[in-house]
């Protein structure tokens, strides 16, 4: 992979920790890429990822259709169209600050683990809150807004040092990071269904409010910088050059395309199944296909971002493929096999587009964390957006056709979108094609 994260003052750094003995000077900075360092770092991010995020969707997120359909169930929430804003706002949160948070974390260096504590304790106490209120808004104050927060306040300053350990294999990495959400996400929905069937939503957010909290003291040990922090804390200036540069906006375009279909599925498949008369466990089940897909799209699409040069493929790929799937197999299926092979399809190819986030920023800057950060604003506008748009095209009575005619308008937004992604990001580089080699036609 060719991003090249080039912190200004390391140099200085490693002369400041050196030994000084016959004239020269011993670095002790310990390899990008590799070593013990580096791959214990990456399974601290891997637990924080498994146990704070669990996919994309909200508080442990890809598992909230889980609580979605849980809430939607109980007297206190039944028929409040506001449900599915708790998941989306506590993700946006994340995407739509990432912009601010990213100049902070350079910023306020020597504070990063610090705050990447104060985000653990606010995550917990975040889901204790939920656990105590009883109205919808009460929830998107504290499983919606609140965790986001923590979460935002916790990932950044992760990210940061990541960007330190990894290099030339930060496709990779981010697979790997990424793949946590999707492997707690794979059994996170069956543990949920059993306690929310069994305790309630309360005991239940008391439960993954403990376990996170005393999960992630490991993960926080792991979590050490491989640079020391700048004390001064000086803020350097951030080229926004890349503003003026086409592939810049074709890229921003195409994520935020992206991410308007992408949280469609995760959220509507097990309300889809239980239309189609299947069991709740089966709806989970559905999920559980999805996140699992999850994990083998961004580990392997990660690995070939840094080996594979050309990122217009590599994203035509995923988001065509996402989308095509969308507009045939999930509109057609009336099985429960047929939504499998969909999950399972779907997330491995639409899962994989955030980790093109770091090529996109070695394309087109030096600093590639204000690339990543734009990126996820540009998501964060799709996904917020997703849970009035979705629920405005949710309508019509049940039929065997299309879709089952309910989701029709659902499925061809979604897919239609994610077609849009695919075209968008290969038209710049077709076009010079087509420049350089006109099409001759002969009479």
């Amino acid at each position: 992979m060719s991003i090249q994260l080039q912190p200004v003052s390391e140099t200085p750094r490693v002369a400041q920790e050196a030994e000084e003995g016959q004239g020269h000077l011993v670095p002790v900075l310990p390899p990008t890429d590799e070593g013990p360092g580096a791959w214990k770092y990456l399974l601290g991010c891997f637990l924080v990822e498994a146990l704070l995020w669990a996919g994309d969707m909200a508080g442990f997120p890809l598992a909230f259709g889980v609580f979605q359909e849980y809430y939607s169930r109980q007297p206190e929430f039944a028929d409040n169209p506001n449900i599915a804003a708790i998941g989306t706002i506590a993700t946006s949160i994340y995407f739509l600050g990432a912009p601010l948070a990213a100049p902070l974390v350079r910023r306020f260096q020597w504070w990063q683990q610090y705050i990447v504590a104060a985000g653990w304790a606010i995550c917990a106490v975040s889901l204790l809150a939920a656990s105590m209120v009883s109205s919808v808004s009460g929830l998107i104050a504290t499983q919606g807004v609140l965790y986001g927060l923590g979460f935002l306040m916790l990932y950044f300053p992760v990210l940061s040092m990541l960007n330190e350990w990894f290099v030339q294999r930060r496709g990779l990495a981010y697979g790997v990071l990424c793949a946590g959400g999707g492997v707690s996400g794979a059994g996170l929905p069956f543990l949920l269904e059993w306690l929310l069937s069994t305790t309630g939503y309360r005991t239940t957010l008391r439960v993954i409010a403990i376990a996170q909290f005393v999960g992630l003291v490991p993960a926080l040990l792991l979590l050490r910088p491989r640079l020391r922090p700048s004390s001064s804390g000086a803020l350097r200036a951030v080229d926004l050059s890349f503003f003026r540069q086409p592939l810049f906006w074709f890229f921003a375009l195409s994520n935020l395309f992206q991410g308007l279909g992408y949280y469609i599925p995760s959220l509507y498949l097990p309300t889809f199944a239980s239309v189609l008369g299947l069991s709740g466990s089966m709806g989970t089940l559905i999920l559980a296909f999805n996140n699992m897909a999850c994990v083998i799209g961004q580990v392997a699409f990660g690995h070939l971002s840094d080996r594979y040069n050309n990122i217009h493929v590599l994203v035509f790929v995923s988001t065509f493929a996402a989308g095509l799937a969308t507009l045939t197999i999930w509109g057609l299926v009336h099985s429960l096999a047929g939504l499998l092979a969909f999950s399972f399809i779907y997330g491995s190819f639409a899962g994989a587009y955030v980790v093109f986030w770091p090529k996109f920023g070695s394309l087109l800057s030096e600093d590639p964390q204000t690339i990543f950060s734009l990126m996820a604003f540009g998501k964060g506008i799709g996904n917020i957006v997703t849970g009035p748009i979705s629920a405005s095209l949710l309508k019509g009575p049940i039929t065997s056709g299309y879709g089952l005619g309910k989701f029709e308008p659902l499925i061809l937004f979604a897919g239609s979108f994610m077609i849009l992604s695919s075209l968008e990001v290969v038209w710049l580089p077709l076009k010079h094609f087509m420049r350089r080699f006109p099409l001759q036609i002969s009479r």
